[in-house]
């Protein structure tokens, strides 16, 4: 057993995260090791804001931790809204404001070509390891299905006929790109004792 400090207190990441990881592989949240403050992310890459947060938690409590980084990038508006994807429709995060923005930002724009990128920043006995997980697909212009969250709904995985919002945990978890983002942090891990 080795624990594993995951540098969010989101229960969507924590769930799908821990869904992929084997037995023996502990996850432990922030909450977990007493870590209460808001972790910075005002990197301008999705890498950058990974390796903030997990080389923040580590310096200050001296855990192996990895900590993830996500965003939407589309193609027509120059990866736009990349590390903004949380809040591209405004500070108060919501779902639904940042799905409104981005069909009015498509609007008049014919190619709708669109990839989630995750990168995971381990450190692992004082090493930074990256992996990174892309899923390429297409911004369709309603929303479909009501699993996943953010962008889900109206992200169709290129040669699915589903959207993430329409696919079940197992479906998603087979293609996303936290999810294959986790299976090189995970098989990484199953290497190490």
């Amino acid at each position: 057993m080795h624990s594993v400090i995951i540098a969010t207190n989101n229960r969507h990441k924590l769930e799908e995260i821990q869904f992929a990881l084997r037995e023996g592989i502990v996850l432990k949240t922030l909450q977990d090791i007493g870590c209460t403050e808001e972790l910075a992310e005002d990197q301008r890459t999705i890498e950058g804001n990974s390796l903030q947060k997990a080389e923040y938690v580590y310096k200050k409590y001296n855990v192996d931790v990895f900590a993830d980084d996500s965003g939407l990038e589309v193609e027509a508006l120059n990866g736009e809204p990349g590390v903004d994807s949380a809040y591209y429709g405004g500070p108060q995060r919501s779902h639904e404001d940042n799905n409104n923005l981005l069909q009015k930002n498509l609007a008049d724009k014919a190619n709708r070509k669109a990839r989630f990128k995750t990168v995971i920043t381990l450190i692992w006995k004082g090493n930074i390891h990256q992996f990174e997980g892309v899923v390429n697909g297409t911004i369709i212009k309603e929303g479909r299905g009501t699993g996943g969250f953010g962008y889900d709904p109206i992200f169709l995985p290129d040669g699915f006929s589903k959207t993430l919002g329409e696919m079940t945990l197992e479906e998603k978890n087979a293609i996303s790109a936290r999810a294959i983002a986790v299976r090189k942090l995970a098989n990484f891990l199953n290497t190490q004792s």
